[in-house]
């Protein structure tokens, strides 16, 4: 096998199947990554803490942690893009994987063709930003600063998954704008993939809401438009409630 540059992604593949992880692993060598491979699931946690992948492909089925709780798990040790993998296609298990944060969703049988593509087009949208000048917006109590994806409320760090950092980033960018479920769910999925419902979004803000907003009842950040999705707050209000 000819040596691969320096500057390669690493992609751990936990799957139990050897022949698809065979499949998976040659494809993703032929496009220049370098893969590894776990066949259960404390093995691919084990991986993933030693070597800190760039990305994940997980499959849902797995002997001794099943793919829903080591996706749980990634999510606390890391901040690492994942790609569920499964022969399980029914949209609620789609939408179940999405909201845990899986940034894609991947049904066998598959293409590996594809399934490369969607490798690349997840590491393109985690790829920094080329303007590297910092950039730090502040609303009342919360802060992003965007050139170290960090967000902290009171002055305390608060950690947010990709999808939500990426609804956070889009909303506080253009306050009093409001968009669409649609518009948002664009930001998330960009490949327009036609298995995930907007609600989804909802389920994101929820839980956006929880990290970032001190009273969940009247939120002074994130505003529900009714009927259309939602906005970030121009201002902080000072009385009265916000349309939730």
């Amino acid at each position: 096998m000819p040596d691969l540059p320096t500057e390669c992604k690493t992609v751990l593949v936990i799957e139990d199947d050897a022949n698809t992880a065979a499949l998976v692993v040659l494809y993703l060598e032929r496009e220049g990554f370098r893969p590894l491979t776990a066949a259960d699931g404390p093995k691919g946690l084990e991986l993933a803490k030693r070597h800190s992948p760039d990305l994940v492909i997980l499959d849902l089925m797995l002997p001794g942690m099943d793919g829903w709780e080591l996706c749980r798990r990634l999510r606390r040790h890391a901040d690492i893009p994942v790609i569920m993998l499964t022969a399980r296609g029914e949209e609620i298990d789609r939408v179940a994987g999405l909201t845990l944060g899986a940034d894609d969703y991947v049904v066998k049988p598959f293409s590996p063709r594809e399934l490369v593509a969607r490798v690349q087009a997840v590491l393109r949208r985690m790829r920094p930003a080329p303007d590297t000048s910092r950039k730090i917006i502040s609303h009342g109590d919360l802060l992003l600063d965007m050139e170290n994806r960090r967000v902290s409320v009171s002055g305390k760090p608060v950690e947010l998954t990709p999808h939500e950092y990426a609804l956070l980033e889009a909303l506080i960018s253009r306050p009093g704008r409001t968009y669409t479920r649609d518009e948002l769910l664009a930001r998330l999925y960009p490949a327009g993939d036609a298995v995930v419902i907007d609600r989804v979004v909802d389920v994101h803000i929820g839980k956006l809401r929880q990290k970032i907003e001190t009273d969940l009842s009247n939120p002074r950040h994130i505003v529900t438009v009714r009927g259309v999705g939602y906005r970030f707050a121009d201002r902080i209000p000072h009385s009265g409630r916000e349309d939730r």
